[in-house]
């Protein structure tokens, strides 16, 4: 079939090779990310960057397309990326999942639990796949770490605990007009600490857990706080249960003092495994001594691409597979507003440009979080009052 492309552009398929094509929905900001990964795929001869989609035209070679229905008008990438902001995650990743593509979603999957299962529904009813972007869900370290627990080194499982201590200045929330809400011209974004810049302590506890569906979560407790002058949290505290019994507690901010390596401990009777997923090394503690490991990371679109032509493979991160996640999210969406911490507790740092708060002694309280499995109010810091 012969279809039309935009006037100055090139179509978006190459019938003279067999590689798959790739579309960026999203280009600026983190999805600049992601359309440098499809040009490493395609300098390395694995894929094809066949289309650029974003409301903000693009120059260059590869074709631009001002959104995604006038690109899936016009032809089908055998994949579509999508790096938009949270709450247009369901209509654009159903839109290519029913066009016959495969898609590779930016994280957090939904701005709901109900949105969650609408995807589930359109991934079951039109056979395609749909991996969600928890890179860490592709971490070998991640592998590594159930391999210990599996031995039964650490003895028990007694919890699991995460701890963000980020800093995020007042121009990471004015980079977009959603950043910082937790509703848009009365549409649902929850851009918080839980569920955006740090999302990935908390998908990857679970996951450390053995929480990975709706189903594995039984109860959520969430305690949030801000800072900035934002509508969303940037300082909370997050206690879940799960199916399997093992309790995982987040203590998380980015109003910290300076950023420090986000780390996830699975605890047992006998001793600890500290995951820092951000560089994928694990610091096991246990009656055989005290080890760093380094593990490295299998790339999700490059595994998505692969499982594409082995049914045997099964994604690293399906749509099914953060549905624990999306618990939380949705105990942040429908919880209380965040509490403003008291400004006797506040120090604002930096540049006048981007100054950043820093909420006294957040480390302190993150880490007890985590370790004790308790909110930051059931712990009685001060902040929280």
């Amino acid at each position: 079939m012969t279809t039309q492309t935009p006037r100055g552009v090139t179509p978006v398929s190459d019938p003279a090779t067999d590689l798959p094509t790739v579309a960026v929905v999203g280009v600026h900001g983190h999805g600049a990310t992601h359309v440098r990964k499809v040009a490493d795929l395609q300098e390395r001869g694995l894929a094809v960057l066949a289309a650029l989609v974003d409301p903000r035209p693009v120059e260059g070679d590869v074709p631009w397309f001002p959104d995604l229905d006038t690109l899936l008008a016009q032809a089908r990438t055998d994949v579509v990326v999508i790096a938009t902001p949270i709450h247009t995650h369901l209509a654009l990743a159903s839109a290519a999942l029913r066009a016959g593509c495969d898609v590779l979603l930016e994280k957090p999957t939904t701005a709901s639990l109900a949105e969650h299962a609408e995807l589930l529904a359109v991934v079951e009813e039109t056979g395609r796949l749909c991996q969600v972007g928890f890179q860490t869900f592709g971490s070998g370290a991640v592998d590594e770490v159930a391999r210990i627990v599996a031995t039964g080194e650490l003895g028990e499982l007694t919890g699991v605990g995460a701890v963000g201590t980020w800093v995020r200045g007042a121009g990471y929330f004015a980079r977009a007009r959603w950043a910082g809400r937790r509703t848009l011209d009365g549409v649902e974004v929850v851009d918080g600490v839980v569920t955006n810049p740090l999302a990935h302590a908390v998908a990857t506890a679970l996951l450390l857990a053995g929480a990975r569906t709706v189903e594995d979560v039984t109860d959520v407790r969430v305690d949030l706080h801000r800072a900035h002058p934002i509508e969303a949290d940037d300082t909370s505290a997050v206690v879940v249960g799960t199916r399997g019994g093992v309790r995982v507690s987040a203590g998380l901010t980015l109003c910290a003092p300076q950023r420090s390596p986000a780390r996830i401990a699975v605890r047992g009777t006998l001793g600890t495994a500290t995951l820092f997923y951000e560089t994928d090394e694990i610091e096991v503690s246990s009656p055989r001594g005290t080890r760093r490991i380094q593990c490295g990371r299998v790339d999700l679109l490059t595994q998505l691409l692969m499982a594409r032509t082995h049914p045997a493979i099964r994604l690293r991160c399906s749509v099914a597979d953060t549905g624990a996640f999306l618990r939380v999210l949705e105990a942040v969406r429908t919880g209380p507003d965040p509490t403003p911490v008291p400004g006797a507790f506040v120090e604002w740092r930096g540049e006048l440009g981007d100054r950043h708060p820093v909420v006294a002694d957040v480390e302190h309280w993150c880490a007890r979080v985590a370790d004790q499995g308790a909110t930051f109010t059931e712990l009685g810091a001060p902040f929280a009052g």
